[in-house]
């Protein structure tokens, strides 16, 4: 049973009876026949069928919550199991923040060092996308806002505060101020992250509360686009103090702050509210503590 609702979980998720079958490695006759298993074990219909995937009907919806619960306490059993013979071991998928990418390695570094058998893939993703991934048990973890946005039933453990520079090349006049405005940076041509990021709905807040608005000339969803348009001496960008800390160590830019004390986002590690956690989620909310602990 529990393979039939791994299955099933990868075809909602997917969409796709090939694509599905390619994630949990079986045949897409397999995939198939374990679905229609499932079902005649049911007693209900779980998919709309046609030439392709049509969709889950209504109570193949109700079925995959169930099947998201089931799933997720089996596999903590699993590693419960495999941690009291081997210690915690096995995979850690963790989807972060592009603005926390830079800082991610405070929290994984010294998780590996004391964890050697687990491995971890970083993945960059949305506040939007990690939530719905650690739901739908794509990603493990997430590293995200916890203030600004609803977060659901998930546990959390902040790690540190965000606050904001304005990136400017060292050509810049603005390079030479000791500190900006929020107006004054909206003034001046903006490069910023596009809008379906926390980050720049936060910047956008911000702006708004200083009575402007900004249509900037560059988007992007990734942050070394914006470093690589500033460096041009053609454009500025509003970013993370991470963010400004990895590319500000050379003399071509520099990072100015902007006046406003309440300019601070809490930014912390999110996993599914579960008890009891998995050895390496538990090891990993024990690992954020502390490296809140050595920032406090």
């Amino acid at each position: 049973m529990i393979d039939k609702l791994e299955m099933f979980i990868a075809l909602a998720n997917e969409r796709h009876f090939g694509r599905a079958a390619q994630v949990v490695g079986v045949s897409q006759p397999s995939l198939s026949g374990a679905i229609r298993q499932l079902e005649d074990q049911l007693g209900v219909q779980l998919v709309f069928r046609g030439a392709r995937f049509q969709g889950l009907t209504p109570e193949g919806q109700r079925v995959l919550d169930w099947a998201l619960r089931i799933v997720g306490d089996a596999r903590t059993l699993r590693e419960e199991m495999r941690a009291l013979r081997h210690g915690v071991s096995g995979n850690l998928r963790l989807g972060v923040i592009p603005t926390a990418l830079p800082m991610v390695g405070r929290l994984t570094v010294p998780f590996l060092a004391r964890n050697p058998n687990v491995r971890v893939t970083i993945l960059s993703r949305t506040s939007y996308e990690i939530l719905d991934e650690i739901e739908r048990l794509e990603l493990d973890a997430g590293i995200s806002y916890l203030e600004n946005e609803p977060l659901g039933r998930v546990t959390t453990e902040p790690l540190y505060e965000e606050t904001y520079r304005l990136l400017v090349a060292a050509s810049s006049p603005l390079a030479k101020v000791s500190s900006v405005t929020w107006k004054e940076a909206a003034a001046q041509p903006l490069c910023l992250l596009t809008s379906d990021m926390q980050n720049r709905r936060i910047i956008n807040q911000h702006l708004s509360s200083a009575g402007v608005s900004v249509e900037p000339t560059v988007e992007s969803n990734a942050s070394i686009v914006l470093v690589a348009h500033v460096e041009t001496g053609r454009w500025v960008s509003i970013v993370t103090q991470t963010i400004a800390d990895m590319f500000v160590r050379g003399p071509g830019l520099v990072a100015v702050p902007i006046q406003d004390s309440e300019a601070r986002h809490l930014v912390g590690l999110i996993a599914a509210w579960r008890e009891p956690h998995t050895p390496v989620i538990a090891a990993l909310l024990d690992e954020a503590r502390r490296v809140s602990k050595m920032r406090n």
